[in-house]
C-alpha cells in the first residue's frame, strides 16, 4: 500500500515528460522483478521491501491504464470497457486465492512469486516492444535526439528540473480541489470504500458471530466475488446504454449506492441466515455497479492531461481516508459496544452518506472535458531544446510541425 500510494502521483506527474505507454512498461517491469524478489526472499524485511516495490509497479497501472482505456473505447462502449477493466480486481483476488493455495500445497510458496513473474514477464515486455501510443492531451514528449541512459538519469536529478515538477503538481492540484464535481465524486468514494473495506476485513467474522456460519469466509468471499464481477460489468453497460454523461453517471451511483444500502442494512437486521445471504447479495450487486461510474466521472470531469493524476489521486483518497482506517476504527467501535449486529449497522449506514454525496452531484453543472481539443498540453521535459521554441512554452510553429513527427494530442 505505501509503494501504491506514495508512486501513483509520482507516474501521474512523470506523464507529462514521459511518454505513457512506456511508463506502463516501466511499472510492469518493476511489479515482475518485486515479484520474483518475494519468492527469493531470504528474510521477512526483504520480502516486505519487494511487497512495497510490488505496488510501486501497480501505480503505474493504476493513474495510466484507464485513459488509455477511455481513449480507446468506441463512444457508445466507454464505461463497459472501464468496467471489464475494473471487474478483474475481484477476479484477480479470487483467482490469486485459488492459485496460490494449490502452488502452495503442492509445490512451495515460493513457487507461487515465481510462477506469477512469469506470468507477467510479457506483458512488461510488450510496454517496450510495440510502438507506443500516445494520450489525449499530451503533446509528444520524445526528443530529437535520444539520449543515453547516463544523461536521463542527469536530468531527472536536475535540481530545477524537480522543482519545476513539483510546481506543476501543485497547480495542478489546485485545479482539482477547486473542481467540485471531482470533489464531492471522490468524497462518495471515500464513503463507499470505507465500508467495504470493513467488509472485506471484519464481514466473516460479522457472519459467523451473528448468523454462526460455519464456512463465514468462503461464504462472504464468494458473493463478493461473484457480485464485484456481474454488478461491475452491469453498472458500466448500464451507465452505457443511459448515455454516458457525468450527470447520469452520479444518478446511477446515487440510486444504486441508496438501494445497495436499504438492502444490505435489510440484511443484517434479519435473524434468518438465508434471508440474510439473499439480501446482502442484491445489496453488493447493486454496490458494485458504481465502480464503472464513479471512475468515469473521474476521467471525464477533467481536462484530458489531468485524467492520470484524478486517477491517482482519487485512488490515493479512497485508500487513506478509506479503507485503510475503516477496520482498525470498526474494531474500536466493536470493542466499546460489543455488539456485532450494532456494530455492523453502523458502519453500513455509511453507505447512505456516500448515496448523499453522490445525489449533490445530480444538481452541480457538470461539463464533460475528456474532449477538450483547445487544450494544449505544454511538457516540462528538460530533453526538449526549447531554444527554436517561440516563446519558451513548447508549442511549435506551423513550418517546425511539418518537419518532425508531431502528432496532435488528440
Amino acid at each position: 500500500m505505501v509503494g501504491l500510494l506514495v508512486s501513483s502521483p509520482v507516474f501521474a506527474s512523470l506523464a507529462k515528460s514521459h511518454n505513457p505507454f512506456r511508463l506502463i512498461g516501466v511499472g510492469l517491469s518493476v511489479f515482475t522483478l518485486a515479484t520474483a524478489g518475494c519468492g527469493a526472499a531470504p528474510s521477512f524485511w526483504f520480502i516486505a521491501i519487494c511487497r512495497m516495490l510490488v505496488g510501486v509497479g501497480e501505480a503505474s497501472f493504476i493513474s495510466l491504464a484507464a485513459p488509455f482505456i477511455d481513449d480507446n473505447a468506441p463512444v457508445s462502449q466507454k464505461t463497459a470497457w472501464l468496467a471489464v477493466f475494473y471487474m478483474c480486481i475481484p477476479t484477480g483476488i479470487a483467482l490469486g486465492y485459488v492459485y496460490g493455495g494449490l502452488v502452495g500445497e503442492h509445490l512451495n510458496w515460493r513457487y507461487a512469486f515465481w510462477g506469477e513473474a512469469l506470468l507477467m514477464f510479457p506483458f512488461a515486455v510488450f510496454g517496450f516492444v510495440v510502438k507506443p501510443l500516445q494520450l489525449k492531451g499530451f503533446s509528444s514528449v520524445e526528443s530529437k535526439k535520444a539520449l543515453t541512459p547516463m544523461e536521463t538519469v542527469l536530468l531527472s536529478l536536475d535540481i530545477h528540473n524537480i522543482l519545476n515538477r513539483l510546481s506543476q503538481f501543485g497547480k495542478d492540484m489546485k485545479v482539482l480541489l477547486v473542481d467540485k464535481v471531482y470533489v464531492v465524486n471522490v468524497l462518495g468514494y471515500v464513503a463507499y470504500t470505507f465500508v467495504l473495506g470493513a467488509y472485506g476485513y471484519w464481514g466473516p467474522k460479522a457472519g459467523y458471530n451473528i448468523y454462526h456460519m460455519k464456512s463465514a469466509d468462503m461464504l462472504f468471499g464468494g458473493i463478493t466475488v461473484v457480485c464485484g464481477i456481474f454488478g461491475t460489468i452491469a453498472g458500466g453497460f448500464i451507465l452505457d446504454r443511459m448515455s454516458a454523461t457525468i450527470n447520469h453517471a452520479f444518478i446511477l451511483l446515487s440510486g444504486a449506492t441508496f438501494l445497495g444500502a436499504i438492502s444490505c442494512f435489510s440484511a443484517f437486521c434479519l435473524r434468518n441466515l438465508y434471508g440474510f445471504l439473499v439480501l446482502f447479495a442484491v445489496g453488493e450487486l447493486l454496490l458494485f455497479a458504481a465502480q464503472a461510474p464513479v471512475n468515469f466521472v473521474c476521467l471525464h470531469c477533467v481536462k484530458p492531461s489531468l485524467r492520470p493524476l484524478a486517477m491517482a489521486m482519487s485512488t490515493v483518497s479512497i485508500h487513506i481516508f478509506g479503507d485503510v482506517p475503516s477496520f482498525p476504527l470498526f474494531g474500536v467501535v466493536q470493542d466499546h459496544i460489543n455488539n456485532w449486529k450494532t456494530t455492523t449497522l453502523m458502519l453500513t449506514s455509511i453507505f447512505f452518506l456516500a448515496a448523499g454525496f453522490w445525489f449533490i452531484g445530480i444538481f452541480l453543472p457538470s461539463v464533460d472535458k475528456s474532449n477538450d481539443e483547445n487544450e494544449t498540453q505544454v511538457s516540462p521535459n528538460p530533453m526538449v531544446d526549447t531554444k527554436t521554441l517561440p516563446d519558451g512554452n513548447g508549442d511549435k510553429g506551423p513550418a517546425e510541425v511539418q518537419g518532425s513527427n508531431f502528432r496532435p494530442p488528440c
